[in-house]
């Protein structure tokens, strides 16, 4: 008997351009969330760093498995703990080959586990670190818009381009980040009903500067809000989206995994 997400796989197919495979929720049944992700019609998935473990464990996972790719960096939650030794650290990592961005990093004034401008200078290092090293940046901006804009706007051009991942803002700061020619993308919360917000933007946006993320362990969508997100679940996300646009699923995942595999620079198949 298919499951619903089981349909059709052969003509869709989706990347999750960010996932914290490496979190302790995952450790019992990866092996089976990436078997249940590539049923669902998931192709590729990015698995993100967020300290020195978890990139270390991130490209640990993308060799062991084909469809994974990995990215490095220091999320702003630990600016507090992170030392040069760490950055010249990640830096070497950068060169493994399953290595295909940098970041998350940025910042996070809704939670604050580490001092605004502590949080600011580590940015700043990563943004000048990763166009060193050539790699686009995973940007993470939760209710600091401002500072955020401004801090790549200060480190603008990007050559390697960027991301605003899990997008919490309007429409009109989502002008403002594609002007800097970065992606911006679209998380689970745009199925949630109150997320007008973010619908607004997921329906907007043009399809050529979209990306489509999990963020799993963290916010599922609907049907399975509250759960343990995974990265078979991005299809709730997609099917969402493409109503909001009043698009076939079909065009909506390869235009999205299109752009993926053009800011993660990801082998050609990977689709």
């Amino acid at each position: 008997m298919h499951h619903i997400a089981d349909m059709d796989t052969e003509k869709i197919s989706l990347i999750d351009t960010h996932c914290h495979l490496d979190m302790d929720s995952y450790q019992e049944d990866l092996d089976l969330v990436l078997e249940r992700a590539a049923r669902a019609g998931i192709s590729s998935i990015i698995t993100i760093g967020i300290d020195l473990e978890s990139s270390r464990q991130a490209i640990d996972i993308a060799t062991q498995h084909k469809s994974v790719y990995a990215t490095i960096g220091i999320h702003p939650h630990d600016a507090k703990q992170a030392s040069e030794d760490d950055l010249t650290r990640l830096a070497e990592m950068a060169g493994h080959e399953k290595v295909v961005g940098y970041g998350e990093i940025g910042l996070d004034y809704a939670k604050l586990y580490s001092p605004k401008k502590r949080q600011k200078e580590i940015f700043h290092q990563q943004l000048s670190l990763a166009k060193r090293l050539e790699l686009p940046v995973i940007i993470h901006d939760r209710d600091a818009h401002e500072d955020t804009l401004n801090i790549l706007q200060e480190h603008a051009p990007f050559p390697r381009g960027g991301i605003l991942h899990c997008f919490s803002g309007d429409l009109d700061f989502a002008k403002k980040i594609l002007d800097l020619n970065f992606y911006i993308s679209i998380p689970g919360i745009v199925t949630f009903k109150n997320a007008k917000a973010l619908q607004e933007v997921a329906k907007k946006i043009p399809l050529e500067s979209m990306l489509l993320e999990t963020d799993g362990p963290f916010l599922a969508p609907v049907p399975f809000r509250g759960k343990r997100n995974e990265p078979a679940y991005l299809r709730h996300t997609a099917e969402r989206i493409s109503e909001l646009r009043l698009m076939a699923i079909e065009e909506l995942a390869m235009v999205t995994s299109t752009n993926a595999c053009n800011i993660f620079a990801l082998p050609e198949g990977s689709v």
